[in-house]
């Protein structure tokens, strides 16, 4: 597997573009789009936010009856949730001109969109800006990186990813972009990601390798707890590849998951490193769990701790936080029996075991936790699972940001 660059516009067939069209930033690209010269094999995971954006309502009905995808529609600035009728009549009108002007099925368009929850979407707009993507789409770095910058709304930073690998002896390649900041907190899943593919593949073996790959990645950030109105992943697979089309879970299929897993892994954990008012990025590696789910829920538990995030602002060694986010957890175990060690780069240091505070230096602990990226190691001695999460530290401009996000 080799990494490339290229983003939603690596593999072959697929396009994309971003646009300034005024939904609610000024003087910024808020509009982006992903579309396929072929019609693609569709799968996607949906927020479990009983409260859903009309895009993911939209976005559920093509994944599960349409006959395929074309195109992907996102716009940044508005999040049209809690929007009624109005709502999915936008939905409707978006797909509805998406289709002309890329001459496709309006029933093969799927839409993203974020930002502030409860506003309309001025239509017009979207209409207008659609003209002016389909106009733009090309195949280039360039234009993916439009792509990337046009769904960002508190991101700091673009977030792309993009791998080469053989399958069937055919050179096949996969690319991403997402969203995610703030209000992330996945339960299949809090952002917006969309990953294309030339690959050919059975539709059900796709949203079973989609399922379990979302599991171990999106599912495993946390930047605050809160689970979104607007959580979508799409992947679109457009067999431009031509490679024998995967049906069954062999060799070929397990080099394919080791993609996906990667492309899904990098994007998640630049979502977590982009927290809001975030400085570092934090990780939770469970090691010696007795099953896979019980590593999960440990891992998960520390890395959404708010005091262990604030210890990790302040480079507070403070161990017995994240012993407590453990042992509220909902696993029973014997905390006499784990090990805590804080890791960044090379530097390894025991902080805890034998049911104790070990023999460290503050002064040392404190540098290690000063580091960009800082992981968390607990071996809980009592199997061979293991899990990692991915989180990010509390800071006061987390409060900041959010105080006044919606002017």
């Amino acid at each position: 597997m080799e990494t490339v660059e290229g983003g939603v516009c690596a593999a072959k067939g697929f396009y994309a573009a971003g646009t300034e069209a005024g939904v609610k930033y000024k003087n910024r690209k808020d509009m982006a789009l992903i579309y396929s010269e072929k019609p693609c094999v569709c799968a996607g995971t949906f927020t479990s936010n009983v409260v859903k954006a009309a895009p993911v309502i939209w976005d559920k009905a093509v994944v599960e009856n349409a006959s395929c995808a074309r195109a992907v529609v996102v716009n940044s600035g508005i999040a049209n949730a809690c929007t009624g009728k109005e709502g999915m009549d936008c939905c409707e009108r978006t797909a509805a001109a998406a289709g002309r002007a890329l001459d496709i099925p309006a029933e093969s368009v799927l839409i993203g969109s974020t930002g502030v929850i409860g506003m309309q979407i001025p239509v017009d707009r979207i209409e207008a800006g659609i003209e002016k993507l389909a106009a733009a789409k090309e195949r280039s770095v360039m234009a993916a990186q439009a792509a990337a910058e046009a769904i960002m709304t508190t991101d700091t930073v673009d977030k792309q990813a993009a791998v080469r690998f053989e399958i069937g002896g055919r050179t096949v390649t996969m690319g991403g972009m997402c969203k995610g900041s703030g209000m992330i907190h996945p339960n299949m899943c809090t952002m917006l990601a969309f990953v294309t593919c030339d690959i050919a593949i059975d539709k059900a073996l796709l949203r079973k390798a989609v399922r379990e790959s979302v599991t171990d990645s999106f599912n495993m950030i946390s930047v605050d707890g809160d689970t979104s109105t607007n959580d979508t992943f799409l992947f679109l697979a457009n067999g431009m590849a031509e490679n024998p089309v995967l049906t069954e879970e062999n060799e070929d299929y397990r080099t394919f998951t080791e993609a996906l897993s990667y492309i899904n892994t990098t994007l998640a954990k630049k979502m977590a490193g982009d927290g809001e008012g975030a400085t570092a990025l934090f990780e939770t590696r469970v090691v010696g769990a007795k099953t896979k789910e019980e590593a999960r829920i440990l891992s998960k538990s520390v890395i959404c701790s708010s005091l262990t995030k604030a210890a990790v602002f302040g480079h507070d060694a403070n161990f017995g936080r994240i012993l407590c986010a453990l042992g509220y957890a909902g696993v029973d175990f014997d905390p006499e029996k784990v090990d805590l060690y804080f890791l960044s780069g090379e530097d390894r240091m025991h902080i805890y075991g034998n049911g104790r505070a070990c023999d460290y230096s503050e002064e040392e602990a404190t540098r290690i936790l000063s580091q960009p990226e800082v992981t968390v190691l607990v071996d809980m001695h009592r199997g061979e699972a293991e899990a990692t999460a991915w989180g990010c530290d509390l800071s006061y401009e987390y409060v900041k940001i959010n105080a006044d996000y919606r002017s």
